[in-house]
Order: structure tokens, then C-alpha cells, then sequence
């Protein structure tokens, strides 16, 4: 059995973003056992799994990427929508467009000091749509 929610979160600003009381909240019951697909539909955003407990972490990821992938290299071409455009397209591919998670006792089965990021790659990205697949 497969159910599935599609929902839009408000916009965030550039950054790494803590979303899973969002996402539980979403999600309803929860089968006994099964799998959590999310998928961010967007190609300027991402979605991931790290720390939840300290706030430096998300800022040190910022800073980490930024460094990684630098704004207003001559050697762009992709900058029609300004100085994060390509930017932000090449940090959501590096991170990813979805994850999957088990589900286990009605519960999505994350570790201790796990929390699911949105990853904001754009200043004014503006709402961003998910989608959770449940498989049971």
C-alpha cells in the first residue's frame, strides 16, 4: 500500500533549515514498518539528514558550501536570475533532491541527534513543495 502528501513549506531564507517537526506533522499515522520518501521539487533546493541539536552545524554547512561553491565566477553562464542561480543548482545536486527513511513501531526511525535540513540555496527561494510517499 502507498499513500502520499504533497504540501508547500512557507519560504525560508538562504540556509540550512531543521523542517522535521513539519514533516511529522504532515505524515499522520504511521504504519507498524515501511519506508518514507521526500522529495523537494525543486532543482535550487535540497533535502538532507544531519545534526538537529546544535545550530552551528547548519551554519558551518553554510559557510562549507558557500566556500565550495563560490557566487560571481566569470566562468558562469547559467546567472539570468542573478548571482545564485547557477550557484544554487549546483549545491542541490551535490546534496540531492530526496531521501528515504524507515519507518519503524509508527515512527520515522532517525537517530538520536538526526533532524531533516531543507537546504536553501537561493536568497529569495521563495515556497518550496515536498512530497512524502509512505510505502507500507
Amino acid at each position: 500500500m502507498v499513500s502520499q502528501i504533497e504540501f508547500i513549506l512557507p519560504p525560508y531564507k538562504r540556509g540550512f533549515h531543521l523542517i522535521t517537526h513539519i514533516i511529522e506533522s504532515k505524515l499522520g499515522e504511521l504504519p507498524e514498518k515501511g519506508l518514507l520518501n521526500i522529495l523537494i521539487k525543486h532543482t535550487s533546493a535540497a533535502i538532507t539528514i544531519n545534526e538537529n541539536a546544535d545550530p552551528s552545524v547548519r551554519a558551518d554547512f553554510e559557510s562549507f558550501f558557500n566556500k565550495l561553491v563560490p557566487e560571481n565566477q566569470n566562468f558562469y553562464s547559467h546567472n539570468s536570475e542573478g548571482s545564485d542561480d547557477i550557484t544554487a543548482h549546483l549545491k542541490a545536486s551535490i546534496i540531492g533532491q530526496s531521501l528515504t527513511i524507515p519507518i519503524t513501531n509508527h515512527r520515522i526511525n532517525l537517530g538520536a541527534w538526526q533532524g531533516i535540513y531543507l537546504c536553501e540555496f537561493r536568497v529569495y527561494g521563495g515556497h518550496r513543495k515536498l512530497v512524502l510517499t509512505v510505502y507500507y
